[in-house]
């Protein structure tokens, strides 16, 4: 697929943090973006607004990603506006986070819907398209907990996880349609989902990264954004977390 055609892109959850980054990041190369969001309407507002700045194209979807009537639609309205969809970045996740022992049924639940169960949906509803136009390339965002665990996080790492089977059962699948799928653990970010973290916790996440120092948003992009243009890779984890598994 010529990179010289402007792709269309869906980024979900990208209202803020590593979403807000890679949707700005494929909006910067002349792309058409989906700045899909669940609740923060005025922050996916100013993502539109910062891209449609650059000369690129974009809008806003309100989609709960765990629903899966809300991902046909936002998929839909895509292909009836844009034609096409060339590229799916999964990076929709939140995070409920207690010990096993005291976590309830509905914090497991919310975390799986949302992480796993939406990514699900998300790569169901592309590959549908995708497969038709037999090009397309799927990337979703998971963690190093999913490899590593992490206490207090026994939804979060599970949906994680389930990221990595996800992607590779896939991969195999779509792999006779030209359409790619992958996924990037991209290490310990500065962003809102980090802001949970006791101050122990960030600590000890720091101490363990060889660096010393957690990822920087724009670098993950920058990689999320190369690692769409490969027509040659699939089914593949790629870890951006300098702590040693």
């Amino acid at each position: 697929m010529s990179q010289e055609r402007k792709r269309v892109v869906i980024v979900t959850g990208a209202s803020r943090g590593l979403g807000r980054s890679i949707a700005l990041r494929f909006g910067e190369a002349g792309n058409r973006i989906v700045v899909n969001y669940k609740t923060r309407n005025r922050e996916a507002a100013d993502v539109v607004e910062e891209i449609l700045s650059s000369g690129s194209e974009a809008f806003a979807f309100r989609a709960d990603v765990g629903i899966n009537s809300e991902v046909d639609a936002m998929i839909h309205d895509t292909v009836k506006r844009w034609g096409m969809l060339d590229v799916l970045i999964n990076n929709a996740g939140i995070t409920r986070d207690a010990l096993v022992l005291r976590m309830s049924e509905g914090d497991w639940d919310d975390v799986i819907t949302t992480n796993l169960k939406g990514a699900f949906h998300c790569v169901r509803a592309a590959s549908r398209i995708m497969s038709e136009q037999r090009a397309g390339h799927i990337i979703s965002v998971s963690s190093i907990v999913g490899m590593q665990g992490r206490e207090g996080q026994a939804n979060y790492s599970a949906s994680k996880a389930g990221i990595f089977g996800l992607t590779k059962a896939c991969a195999g699948e779509l792999g006779r349609y030209d359409v790619k799928i992958n996924a990037v653990l991209p290490g310990y970010l500065p962003t809102d989902m980090a802001v949970a973290l006791s101050p122990a916790m960030e600590d000890r996440i720091l101490h363990e990264n060889v660096l010393q120092r957690g990822n920087d948003p724009k670098e993950v992009a920058e990689f999320i954004y190369r690692l769409s243009c490969m027509n040659n890779v699939s089914g593949q984890i790629f870890n951006l977390d300098s702590r040693i598994l």
